[in-house]
């Protein structure tokens, strides 16, 4: 059992630690997405290249290997999804190939939300693009979404799913520290706008 779910993170791990965002800016000829604006291999910094296509297929990718991740593993072994959600998670945030410096997990993590529990996905994806598309800020949507993921969890799936979610939620939390005190300050950027580091 403890083997098979050391097999089921390691996967998890590996798939959520392909850099989307700089492999497809590279790629399109655009150098390095590290060297530029917030310095992170998320959609939200590929958008700031001014490249609308290229920041929706980062998301679009960073979301599914989260979900394929997750789903793959519900399929063969159905008691490893909540840990394979976790590390997918773990992989984008501490990608061993960039040296463990990876994006904020929000795309990747909402992704394995949808493998996991799909109505969560649903749900944080909608509080997501409310917020973003009424206040025009990135990192307020991520952090109001996953504040909601764990109690959606808990009334949802229960509360094993709901420390797996919460555990998720914190990681991002985590990695929003700068911009939650750029928040506080008033010095957040919004979407589409110059990027703090």
């Amino acid at each position: 059992m403890i083997l098979s779910y050391l097999g089921v993170a390691i996967f998890g791990y590996l798939m959520g630690s392909v850099p989307y965002g700089l492999l497809l800016t590279r790629l399109a000829g655009l150098g390095d997405i590290r060297s530029i604006g917030s310095g992170n291999i998320g959609a939200t910094n590929v958008l700031r290249t001014g490249n609308k296509k290229l920041a929706a297929a980062t998301l679009l990718l960073d979301a599914l290997k989260g979900f394929v991740a997750v789903m793959v593993v519900k399929l063969a072994w159905h008691h490893g999804v909540l840990v394979t959600g976790i590390a997918a998670v773990l992989g984008h945030l501490f990608p061993v190939w960039l040296r463990f410096k990876g994006g904020k997990g929000v795309a990747t993590g909402l992704g394995a939300f949808y493998g996991m529990i799909w109505p969560l996905g649903v749900i944080c994806c909608a509080i997501w693009l409310l917020v973003a598309f009424t206040l025009r800020y990135s990192s307020l949507s991520a952090l109001i979404a996953y504040a909601v993921a764990p109690v959606a969890a808990l009334l949802l799936d229960g509360p094993l799913a709901a420390e797996a979610v919460l555990i998720i939620s914190a990681l991002v939390f985590w990695k929003h520290k700068p911009n939650i005190q750029r928040l506080l300050r008033g010095e957040e950027p919004r979407i589409g706008g110059k990027a703090a580091a």
